[in-house]
């Protein structure tokens, strides 16, 4: 493994370690939360130990939580009780890895993570906010306390471990053929009108891929069309607390392309919708951010069926605009201008991972790495054979999956 995630208490009671903090929801099972919890009970005293998963939609930031007033609601939570011992999971490979990295007085946890519970989603702060983003989190924390979940008890900040955790859903694997729409508008002082269509090569992008669009105009009129703009509109819809709708341009592009009167028109535009482009837009939603690592526009929401999307705090959609300025010609062609405006859906996803690669031989050791490009293959082969020459027995290269 890699590397090892770990937090401790201030008082030094309560050390936290996992082993990754991304979880893939894979739509029939999310992955497993495994973890450990390093113990130190010399001041614990007749305290206990607890270990808590929480998903949690936070709409107001920590210094708002004055006065009895808080801003964040619990979507769903599960407590188990670690010290003294009365939650044993099976061990699992990443168990036994941390418990050997976090060594004695440590205790094994894991948590299953419901299917139909929202992926990480929190929304850009502006360059003044302070504390957590508003959105969907998932958090960790192991604490000292007399009982589990008691509003009258306070637990002491010192006494706690907390680490902010992911869950984050890739692409099917399964992509289908793109939309495609058009539209026909006439205008006054014209007997013909303006027909546009456009269409996408398949109904699903990846972040930072490039989408091309085919776009046809045909202009029967007597007008001109003088340009014409694409945008890109991600919308957010804030569905556990409120009806609250918000839509913000993640991109906008004209082009200075003139289609005359009695004239045809049929090009591929290429666009790339970036959060690096969106950087200071505040309210912006973005896959679910851990401290200190960048992250991307939000994933679009993967609703399933007969699933309430109440529970899933914040939905995500994507559209694309493309809008025609038309004018007529003479002295009042700017006043009599109009626009003719079409929409596509457009999907964001994560590509999935290709898969990973593990080499095992008689002493259970584990390489592991996403796929091999054709150098590393051949190092890897040089790895064979070298274990090989050394009796070590029983090497296998297999693929598993994220």
């Amino acid at each position: 493994m890699a590397k090892v995630f770990k937090k401790t208490s201030g008082n030094g009671g309560v050390t936290l370690y996992l082993g990754k903090r991304d979880y893939v929801d894979h739509v029939d099972k999310v992955d497993q939360v495994d973890g450990v919890v390093k113990l130190d009970t010399k001041d614990f005293g007749d305290r206990k130990v607890f270990v808590q998963l929480a998903c949690a939609f936070r709409y107001g930031s920590e210094d708002l939580d004055v006065m009895g007033l808080c801003f964040r609601k619990d979507i769903w939570i599960q407590h188990f009780q670690i010290y003294p011992e009365s939650h044993k999971p099976t061990l699992s490979d990443m168990h036994n890895t941390l418990l050997k990295k976090a060594g004695d007085d440590a205790k094994p946890f894991s948590f299953e993570i419901p299917k139909n519970l929202p992926c990480s989603v929190c929304l850009q702060p502006g360059p003044d906010d302070q504390g957590k983003a508003c959105g969907v989190d998932f958090e960790i924390k192991t604490y000292i306390a007399n009982k589990q979940s008691d509003p009258d008890e306070k637990i002491e900040k010192k006494d706690t471990a907390r680490l902010v955790i992911r869950k984050i859903q890739f692409a099917p694997s399964h992509i289908g053929a793109g939309p495609k729409a058009d539209i026909c508008k006439s205008f006054m002082m014209s007997d013909k009108p303006v027909h546009l269509e456009a269409s996408l090569e398949k109904d699903l992008y990846f972040h930072g891929e490039p989408i091309p669009i085919k776009i046809k105009i045909n202009n029967e009129s007597n007008k001109t069309v003088k340009k014409f703009k694409i945008s890109v509109e991600q919308l957010t819809d804030i569905v556990l607390y409120s009806a609250d709708k918000y839509t913000k341009a993640v991109l906008c592009q004209e082009f200075g392309e003139t289609v005359e009167s009695n004239a045809t028109y049929e090009n591929t535009l290429t666009i790339t919708p970036l959060l690096a482009e969106n950087k200071e837009k505040r309210g912006l939603s973005l896959d679910g951010r851990l401290k200190d690592e960048d992250t991307n526009l939000a994933s679009t929401t993967m609703l399933q069926q007969s699933l309430e999307k109440e529970v899933l705090g914040i939905l995500v959609s994507y559209k694309i605009k493309i809008n025609l300025m038309v004018a007529g010609g003479g002295l009042l062609g700017g006043l009599t201008s109009s626009d003719v405006t079409l929409e596509l859906p457009l999907m964001l996803m994560h590509p999935k991972p290709q898969g990973i690669f593990s080499m095992t031989h008689t002493n259970k050791c584990k390489i592991y790495g996403y796929q091999c490009t054709r150098w590393l293959l051949i190092i890897f082969s040089f790895s064979i054979f070298f274990l090989q020459s050394k009796d070590c027995t029983s090497v296998v290269l297999k693929e598993t999956t994220p």
